[in-house]
Parts: structure tokens; C-alpha cells; sequence
């Protein structure tokens, strides 16, 4: 079975590789091998290097993983979205968002 394609826009692919690049880094800067990093993530050395490109295709569960071998650096996932200025000023006009309908014959 081939893998899949994962269709990204140039911006996200642009950040994807922005991110791997700084899980590189990271790495380099812990000096441990990309071999060290998969084994303590409990993942090949070859999907280290797709972490360190960028790889749409990666599972954000593997990014998280050689994140924490990392040093537990997958702690650094807790920033993503945290200050989302959009949705609070949405919140701060309080735009109705659809709700669902309610269940048939239920309370």
C-alpha cells in the first residue's frame, strides 16, 4: 500500500518546514542523534527526518512524540492557538453559532 498525499496550501507547507526545521535544531542543540530521538519516540529514524522536513503526511501524535524526547518539549503544543485574538473578538460580539437540533423523541 503507498502512503498518502497530503495536500497542504504553500503557506501551511511553509510553516510545516519552518516547524521541522526548528525540531531540527532543537535536536542538534540537545546534540543527540536522529537515531536516539526515534528510539526514545518510539518511532523509525527515517519518520525523525519526515518530522525535521516538515512532512504534511506526518501524525501530529509522531511530532509530539520526538517532541517529548526532546526533553519534553511537547509541552510547547500547549501554545498553539492559545492567544486566538479572532475568536475572542468574536466572542466579544457575541456572534450566535449554530447549535444542533434536538434529538427526536428525546429530553
Amino acid at each position: 500500500m503507498g502512503r498518502k498525499s497530503v495536500a497542504v496550501l504553500p503557506q501551511t507547507q511553509a510553516i510545516l518546514e519552518q516547524l521541522g526545521e526548528q525540531i531540527k535544531l532543537a535536536r542538534l542543540r540537545r546534540h543527540l542523534s536522529a537515531e536516539l530521538v526515534a528510539e526514545r519516540a518510539g518511532v523509525s529514524r527515517a519518520t525523525v527526518w519526515n518530522v525535521e522536513k516538515g512532512n504534511p503526511s506526518v501524525a501530529i501524535g509522531i511530532y509530539a512524540a520526538v517532541l517529548h524526547a526532546l526533553n519534553n518539549m511537547d509541552k510547547d503544543l500547549l501554545l498553539v492557538a492559545k492567544d486566538d485574538e479572532l475568536g475572542r473578538k468574536l466572542q466579544d460580539l457575541e456572534l450566535t453559532t449554530r447549535k444542533r437540533a434536538p434529538r427526536n423523541g428525546g429530553d
